[in-house]
Protein backbone atom coordinates (compact mmCIF):
# COMPACT_ATOMS: atom_id res chain seq x y z
CA UNK A 1 0.00 0.00 0.00
CA UNK A 2 2.86 2.35 0.89
CA UNK A 3 4.54 1.53 -2.42
CA UNK A 4 1.33 2.36 -4.26
CA UNK A 5 1.04 5.64 -2.38
CA UNK A 6 4.64 6.56 -3.21
CA UNK A 7 4.11 5.62 -6.85
CA UNK A 8 0.99 7.76 -7.10
CA UNK A 9 2.74 10.68 -5.37
CA UNK A 10 5.74 10.40 -7.68
CA UNK A 11 3.51 10.35 -10.76
CA UNK A 12 1.57 13.36 -9.49
CA UNK A 13 4.80 15.27 -8.87
CA UNK A 14 6.11 14.40 -12.35
CA UNK A 15 2.85 15.58 -13.89
CA UNK A 16 2.99 18.83 -11.92
CA UNK A 17 6.59 19.47 -12.97
CA UNK A 18 5.71 18.75 -16.58
CA UNK A 19 2.87 21.24 -16.43
CA UNK A 20 5.10 23.89 -14.86
CA UNK A 21 7.75 23.24 -17.51
CA UNK A 22 5.17 23.45 -20.30
CA UNK A 23 3.79 26.69 -18.91
CA UNK A 24 7.31 28.11 -18.59
CA UNK A 25 8.20 26.98 -22.12
CA UNK A 26 4.97 28.42 -23.47
CA UNK A 27 5.70 31.68 -21.70
CA UNK A 28 9.18 31.83 -23.26
CA UNK A 29 7.71 31.11 -26.72
CA UNK A 30 5.11 33.79 -26.18
CA UNK A 31 7.83 36.25 -25.15
CA UNK A 32 9.79 35.40 -28.32
CA UNK A 33 6.71 36.28 -30.35
CA UNK A 34 6.38 39.71 -28.77
CA UNK A 35 8.09 42.99 -29.57
CA UNK A 36 9.61 45.60 -27.30
CA UNK A 37 6.17 46.89 -26.34
CA UNK A 38 4.87 43.44 -25.37
CA UNK A 39 2.55 43.16 -28.37
CA UNK A 40 2.55 40.28 -30.85
CA UNK A 41 5.11 40.63 -33.63
CA UNK A 42 3.84 41.70 -37.05
CA UNK A 43 5.08 39.51 -39.89
CA UNK A 44 6.86 41.42 -42.66
CA UNK A 45 8.55 40.23 -45.86
CA UNK A 46 11.59 42.22 -46.94
CA UNK A 47 13.46 41.96 -50.23
CA UNK A 48 17.15 42.78 -50.62
CA UNK A 49 18.09 45.08 -53.47
CA UNK A 50 20.09 42.61 -55.54
CA UNK A 51 20.98 39.11 -54.40
CA UNK A 52 22.64 38.43 -51.05
CA UNK A 53 25.83 40.44 -50.89
CA UNK A 54 27.54 42.61 -48.29
CA UNK A 55 25.79 45.76 -49.51
CA UNK A 56 22.50 44.29 -48.24
CA UNK A 57 23.87 42.76 -45.03
CA UNK A 58 22.28 45.48 -42.89
CA UNK A 59 18.87 43.77 -43.11
CA UNK A 60 20.23 40.55 -41.56
CA UNK A 61 22.03 42.68 -38.97
CA UNK A 62 18.77 44.42 -38.05
CA UNK A 63 17.18 40.99 -37.58
CA UNK A 64 20.12 39.34 -35.80
CA UNK A 65 20.66 42.22 -33.35
CA UNK A 66 16.96 42.33 -32.49
CA UNK A 67 16.23 45.76 -33.97
CA UNK A 68 13.25 44.45 -35.96
CA UNK A 69 11.88 42.58 -32.95
CA UNK A 70 12.21 45.66 -30.72
CA UNK A 71 10.16 47.57 -33.28
CA UNK A 72 7.49 44.85 -33.28
CA UNK A 73 8.36 42.88 -36.43
CA UNK A 74 9.05 39.28 -37.38
CA UNK A 75 10.90 39.77 -40.67
CA UNK A 76 11.51 37.26 -43.45
CA UNK A 77 14.34 38.36 -45.73
CA UNK A 78 14.36 37.24 -49.36
CA UNK A 79 16.78 37.95 -52.20
CA UNK A 80 15.69 40.68 -54.64
CA UNK A 81 16.54 40.78 -58.35
CA UNK A 82 17.05 44.48 -58.98
CA UNK A 83 14.88 47.59 -59.10
CA UNK A 84 12.24 46.36 -61.56
CA UNK A 85 11.79 43.03 -59.80
CA UNK A 86 11.60 44.54 -56.32
CA UNK A 87 9.00 47.12 -57.39
CA UNK A 88 6.88 44.44 -59.06
CA UNK A 89 7.03 42.14 -56.03
CA UNK A 90 6.20 44.89 -53.51
CA UNK A 91 3.35 46.30 -55.59
CA UNK A 92 2.04 42.77 -56.15
CA UNK A 93 1.84 42.19 -52.40
CA UNK A 94 4.41 39.37 -52.23
CA UNK A 95 6.72 41.59 -50.16
CA UNK A 96 6.16 44.59 -47.90
CA UNK A 97 9.43 46.49 -48.22
CA UNK A 98 12.57 46.53 -50.35
CA UNK A 99 15.32 48.83 -51.60
CA UNK A 100 15.40 50.05 -55.21
CA UNK A 101 17.59 52.51 -57.03
CA UNK A 102 15.84 55.87 -57.01
CA UNK A 103 16.89 56.75 -60.55
CA UNK A 104 15.71 53.38 -61.75
CA UNK A 105 12.35 53.91 -60.09
CA UNK A 106 12.05 57.34 -61.70
CA UNK A 107 12.64 55.69 -65.08
CA UNK A 108 9.97 53.09 -64.34
CA UNK A 109 7.36 55.67 -63.33
CA UNK A 110 8.33 58.22 -65.98
CA UNK A 111 7.92 55.63 -68.72
CA UNK A 112 4.66 54.16 -67.48
CA UNK A 113 6.23 50.86 -66.41
CA UNK A 114 5.38 51.02 -62.71
CA UNK A 115 3.09 52.70 -60.20
CA UNK A 116 1.51 52.20 -56.77
CA UNK A 117 4.74 52.18 -54.74
CA UNK A 118 6.04 54.84 -52.35
CA UNK A 119 9.60 55.80 -51.41
CA UNK A 120 9.97 56.28 -47.64
CA UNK A 121 13.73 56.66 -46.99
CA UNK A 122 17.14 56.87 -48.63
CA UNK A 123 19.69 54.10 -48.21
CA UNK A 124 22.52 55.74 -50.16
CA UNK A 125 22.86 59.46 -50.82
CA UNK A 126 24.73 58.80 -54.10
CA UNK A 127 24.18 56.21 -56.81
CA UNK A 128 26.43 53.15 -56.74
CA UNK A 129 25.36 51.93 -60.20
CA UNK A 130 28.09 51.11 -62.68
CA UNK A 131 29.70 48.63 -65.06
CA UNK A 132 32.21 46.14 -63.70
CA UNK A 133 34.85 44.18 -65.56
CA UNK A 134 38.28 42.70 -64.86
CA UNK A 135 41.77 43.36 -66.17
CA UNK A 136 42.45 41.79 -69.53
CA UNK A 137 39.13 42.80 -71.10
CA UNK A 138 40.56 46.01 -72.60
CA UNK A 139 37.96 48.16 -70.89
CA UNK A 140 39.34 51.27 -69.20
CA UNK A 141 36.80 53.93 -70.20
CA UNK A 142 33.11 54.08 -71.19
CA UNK A 143 33.97 54.23 -74.91
CA UNK A 144 35.71 50.85 -74.60
CA UNK A 145 32.32 49.22 -73.94
CA UNK A 146 31.46 49.44 -77.64
CA UNK A 147 31.66 45.99 -79.23
CA UNK A 148 31.51 44.27 -75.85
CA UNK A 149 29.00 41.87 -74.26
CA UNK A 150 27.52 42.79 -70.87
CA UNK A 151 25.25 40.80 -68.53
CA UNK A 152 22.66 41.91 -65.99
CA UNK A 153 19.14 41.16 -64.79
CA UNK A 154 16.45 42.66 -67.06
CA UNK A 155 15.07 44.88 -64.27
CA UNK A 156 18.40 46.18 -63.01
CA UNK A 157 18.87 49.95 -62.78
CA UNK A 158 22.34 49.58 -64.30
CA UNK A 159 20.85 48.09 -67.44
CA UNK A 160 17.82 50.38 -67.64
CA UNK A 161 19.89 53.50 -67.01
CA UNK A 162 22.61 52.48 -69.48
CA UNK A 163 21.15 54.32 -72.52
CA UNK A 164 21.21 57.57 -70.53
CA UNK A 165 24.71 56.86 -69.23
CA UNK A 166 25.92 55.97 -72.72
CA UNK A 167 24.47 59.17 -74.22
CA UNK A 168 26.14 61.35 -71.61
CA UNK A 169 29.42 59.42 -71.76
CA UNK A 170 29.67 59.49 -75.56
CA UNK A 171 29.05 55.78 -76.07
CA UNK A 172 27.06 54.30 -78.96
CA UNK A 173 24.66 52.10 -76.97
CA UNK A 174 23.66 50.20 -80.13
CA UNK A 175 27.18 48.75 -80.26
CA UNK A 176 26.88 47.19 -76.79
CA UNK A 177 25.24 43.76 -76.40
CA UNK A 178 23.29 42.89 -73.26
CA UNK A 179 22.43 39.36 -72.13
CA UNK A 180 20.27 38.26 -69.20
CA UNK A 181 21.69 36.94 -65.95
CA UNK A 182 20.65 36.20 -62.37
CA UNK A 183 21.80 38.58 -59.63
CA UNK A 184 23.70 36.00 -57.59
CA UNK A 185 25.35 34.45 -60.68
CA UNK A 186 26.58 37.59 -62.47
CA UNK A 187 30.02 37.73 -60.86
CA UNK A 188 30.61 34.06 -61.65
CA UNK A 189 29.57 34.72 -65.25
CA UNK A 190 32.16 37.49 -65.49
CA UNK A 191 34.84 35.35 -63.85
CA UNK A 192 34.19 32.52 -66.32
CA UNK A 193 34.90 34.81 -69.27
CA UNK A 194 31.44 34.33 -70.77
CA UNK A 195 30.91 38.12 -70.87
CA UNK A 196 33.12 41.20 -70.93
CA UNK A 197 31.38 43.05 -68.12
CA UNK A 198 28.38 43.05 -65.83
CA UNK A 199 25.99 45.56 -64.33
CA UNK A 200 27.09 45.98 -60.73
CA UNK A 201 27.15 48.42 -57.84
CA UNK A 202 30.66 49.79 -57.48
CA UNK A 203 30.93 48.43 -53.94
CA UNK A 204 30.92 44.95 -55.48
CA UNK A 205 34.62 45.34 -56.34
CA UNK A 206 35.94 43.23 -53.39
CA UNK A 207 33.50 40.42 -54.12
CA UNK A 208 34.40 40.43 -57.82
CA UNK A 209 38.10 40.22 -57.03
CA UNK A 210 37.56 37.40 -54.51
CA UNK A 211 35.67 35.33 -57.09
CA UNK A 212 37.49 36.23 -60.33
CA UNK A 213 40.98 36.27 -58.76
CA UNK A 214 41.71 39.31 -60.94
CA UNK A 215 41.76 43.04 -60.36
CA UNK A 216 38.34 44.57 -60.98
CA UNK A 217 37.84 47.61 -63.21
CA UNK A 218 34.83 49.77 -62.29
CA UNK A 219 33.04 52.36 -64.42
CA UNK A 220 30.77 54.27 -61.98
CA UNK A 221 27.75 56.00 -63.49
CA UNK A 222 28.28 58.81 -60.99
CA UNK A 223 31.34 59.91 -62.98
CA UNK A 224 29.04 61.27 -65.70
CA UNK A 225 25.74 61.67 -63.81
CA UNK A 226 26.26 63.77 -60.71
CA UNK A 227 23.87 64.21 -57.79
CA UNK A 228 21.83 61.03 -58.31
CA UNK A 229 20.60 59.18 -55.22
CA UNK A 230 21.42 55.50 -54.78
CA UNK A 231 19.04 52.95 -53.26
CA UNK A 232 15.90 54.03 -51.46
CA UNK A 233 13.44 52.04 -49.36
CA UNK A 234 9.99 51.47 -50.85
CA UNK A 235 6.69 50.00 -49.76
CA UNK A 236 3.36 49.75 -51.54
CA UNK A 237 1.31 52.94 -51.72
CA UNK A 238 -1.46 51.01 -49.94
CA UNK A 239 0.72 50.24 -46.90
CA UNK A 240 2.15 53.77 -46.88
CA UNK A 241 -1.33 55.24 -46.78
CA UNK A 242 -2.97 52.79 -44.38
CA UNK A 243 -0.08 52.09 -41.98
CA UNK A 244 2.14 55.19 -41.79
CA UNK A 245 3.30 54.58 -38.21
CA UNK A 246 4.16 50.96 -39.01
CA UNK A 247 6.22 52.20 -41.97
CA UNK A 248 8.12 54.64 -39.76
CA UNK A 249 8.88 51.94 -37.18
CA UNK A 250 10.14 49.51 -39.80
CA UNK A 251 12.24 52.18 -41.50
CA UNK A 252 13.85 53.22 -38.22
CA UNK A 253 14.72 49.59 -37.36
CA UNK A 254 16.22 48.95 -40.81
CA UNK A 255 18.27 52.15 -40.73
CA UNK A 256 19.49 51.22 -37.25
CA UNK A 257 20.78 48.01 -38.81
CA UNK A 258 22.40 50.01 -41.60
CA UNK A 259 24.16 52.35 -39.17
CA UNK A 260 25.34 49.43 -37.01
CA UNK A 261 26.66 47.60 -40.10
CA UNK A 262 28.72 50.57 -41.24
CA UNK A 263 30.23 50.95 -37.77
CA UNK A 264 30.85 47.19 -37.37
CA UNK A 265 31.51 45.93 -40.89
CA UNK A 266 33.41 42.81 -39.86
CA UNK A 267 30.63 41.65 -37.54
CA UNK A 268 28.03 42.49 -40.20
CA UNK A 269 29.90 40.33 -42.71
CA UNK A 270 29.93 37.45 -40.24
CA UNK A 271 26.20 37.85 -39.56
CA UNK A 272 25.54 37.69 -43.32
CA UNK A 273 27.66 34.55 -43.61
CA UNK A 274 25.76 32.97 -40.72
CA UNK A 275 22.49 33.49 -42.59
CA UNK A 276 23.66 33.00 -46.19
CA UNK A 277 25.98 30.01 -46.72
CA UNK A 278 27.30 31.28 -50.05
CA UNK A 279 28.33 34.67 -48.63
CA UNK A 280 31.97 35.67 -48.19
CA UNK A 281 32.26 37.43 -44.81
CA UNK A 282 35.50 39.25 -45.67
CA UNK A 283 34.23 40.51 -49.04
CA UNK A 284 30.92 41.51 -47.43
CA UNK A 285 32.71 43.60 -44.82
CA UNK A 286 34.80 45.25 -47.54
CA UNK A 287 31.64 46.12 -49.49
CA UNK A 288 30.15 47.80 -46.43
CA UNK A 289 33.32 49.80 -45.85
CA UNK A 290 33.15 51.10 -49.43
CA UNK A 291 29.43 51.77 -49.12
CA UNK A 292 29.84 54.04 -46.09
CA UNK A 293 30.90 56.97 -48.29
CA UNK A 294 27.70 56.60 -50.33
CA UNK A 295 25.40 56.36 -47.30
CA UNK A 296 26.98 59.37 -45.64
CA UNK A 297 27.66 61.49 -48.69
CA UNK A 298 30.13 64.26 -47.92
CA UNK A 299 28.36 66.76 -50.14
CA UNK A 300 25.09 66.60 -48.19
CA UNK A 301 25.99 66.34 -44.52
CA UNK A 302 22.53 64.90 -43.86
CA UNK A 303 21.41 62.19 -41.47
CA UNK A 304 21.07 58.60 -42.67
CA UNK A 305 17.85 57.99 -44.59
CA UNK A 306 16.92 61.59 -45.41
CA UNK A 307 15.66 62.72 -48.81
CA UNK A 308 15.73 66.18 -50.35
CA UNK A 309 13.03 67.20 -52.82
CA UNK A 310 15.36 69.60 -54.63
CA UNK A 311 17.97 66.92 -55.29
CA UNK A 312 15.32 64.50 -56.55
CA UNK A 313 14.03 67.22 -58.89
CA UNK A 314 17.58 67.58 -60.27
CA UNK A 315 17.70 63.85 -60.94
CA UNK A 316 14.43 64.10 -62.84
CA UNK A 317 15.83 67.04 -64.84
CA UNK A 318 18.94 65.00 -65.78
CA UNK A 319 16.77 62.17 -67.08
CA UNK A 320 14.46 64.55 -68.93
CA UNK A 321 17.42 66.33 -70.49
CA UNK A 322 18.73 63.00 -71.76
CA UNK A 323 15.32 62.15 -73.25
CA UNK A 324 14.95 59.18 -70.90
CA UNK A 325 11.44 60.02 -69.61
CA UNK A 326 8.28 59.88 -71.71
CA UNK A 327 6.21 61.87 -69.23
CA UNK A 328 6.80 64.59 -66.66
CA UNK A 329 6.95 63.52 -63.03
CA UNK A 330 7.53 65.25 -59.71
CA UNK A 331 9.36 64.02 -56.57
CA UNK A 332 6.09 63.92 -54.64
CA UNK A 333 4.62 61.40 -57.09
CA UNK A 334 6.80 58.61 -55.73
CA UNK A 335 8.15 59.92 -52.39
CA UNK A 336 6.19 60.52 -49.19
CA UNK A 337 8.45 63.04 -47.47
CA UNK A 338 6.27 62.94 -44.33
CA UNK A 339 7.35 59.31 -43.80
CA UNK A 340 11.06 59.85 -44.50
CA UNK A 341 13.55 60.50 -41.68
CA UNK A 342 14.12 64.17 -40.93
CA UNK A 343 17.51 65.85 -41.28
Amino acid sequence: MRRLTRTVATAALATALALVSACSSGSDSADDAKGGDGKALEKVTYLTSFGQFGRDAYAWVAKDKGFFKEAGFDVEIKAGQGTGGVIQTVVGGQADFGPVDLTGSLLQVGNGQAKDFTVVAAIQQRTMAGIATVEGKNIASPKDLEGKKLADTPGSVVRNLFPTYARLAGVDASKVTWVNGEAQALIGTLASGAVDGIGQFVVGQPTIESVAKKKAVMLPYSNVMQDLYGNVLITSSKIAKEKPEMVKRFTAALLKGLEYSLANSKEAGEILKKNVDAANAVAAAAELELMAAYVRSGNTGTAIGTLDSGRVAKSIAILQGAGALKQNITPEQIIDFSLAPKA
